[in-house]
């Protein structure tokens, strides 16, 4: 079994920042693409950032937030800048592992969450 355990989250006012992060543990082989995504109320969850190969943003992050990872550590971060009200969501780790081998399937994993609130 793989784990994700987010951090971070918080109540930042408008133009504030945050710096999320999220330590994969358990039974890792390799990690291909790491991400965040968001879920506001009464909406889908959604991408924001990936990071693989290459790295992936929402538009509506571009330029504000900024996605990295620590191999070694298992670790996936999301540095947001210039946050606005409408980035109110609970904030999740996805990651994509293979546990045993190359020869092991890639399997998704979730963390559970954490709440980012900005106000106005």
């Amino acid at each position: 079994q793989v784990q994700l355990v987010e951090s971070g989250g918080g109540l930042v006012q408008a133009g504030g920042s945050l710096r999320l992060s999220c330590a994969a543990s358990g039974s890792i082989f390799s990690i291909n693409a790491m991400g965040w995504y968001r879920q506001a109320p009464g909406k889908q969850r959604e991408l924001v950032a990936a990071i693989g190969g290459r790295t992936n943003y929402a538009n509506a992050v571009k330029g504000r937030f900024t996605i990295s990872r620590d191999n070694a550590k298992n670790t996936v971060y999301l540095e947001m800048n210039s946050l606005k009200p409408e980035d109110t969501a609970v904030y999740y780790c996805n990651a994509n592992v293979r546990s045993t081998g190359w020869g092991t399937p890639l399997r998704e994993y979730w963390g559970q969450g954490t709440q980012v609130t900005v106000s106005s």
